[in-house]
């Protein structure tokens, strides 16, 4: 079973950055792709950006130029970064994990972890 723990800050001011953490085993880390997800109630989910095992990254659309993906192997974590914050990006992160390549299709994401409510404000 994968289990991942996502970490970071809840609050956030409009114009502020947010980093987010997702620290997984060592298994999962070299075999799957780390991706983040986001859930706004009423809009259903949204994928912003993931990397692979290979360290190949896939960013939407919708947030590139705002959004950067890393990893580290010695720590078996991921991390998403996003600038810029608006106050429509207050939503549930979640950060999941997929064997293989990237998708940021949620149905095509079999493991995800609890999330991290983000608030923006001004």
């Amino acid at each position: 079973q994968v289990q991942l723990a996502e970490s970071g800050e809840g609050s956030v001011q409009t114009g502020g950055s947010l980093s987010l953490s997702c620290e997984v085993s060592a298994d999962t880390f070299n075999s799957h792709c780390i991706a983040w997800f986001r859930e706004v109630p009423g809009k259903g989910r949204e994928g912003l950006a993931g990397v692979d095992s290979g360290g190949r990254k896939t960013i939407a659309a919708s947030v590139k130029g705002r959004v950067s993906v890393s990893r580290d192997s010695a720590k078996n974590t991921a991390y998403l970064q996003m600038t810029s914050l608006k106050l429509e990006d207050t939503a549930t992160y979640y950060c999941t994990a997929r064997q293989g390549a990237c998708s940021l299709i949620p149905s095509r994401v079999p493991n995800w972890g609890q999330g991290t409510q983000v608030t923006v404000s001004s």
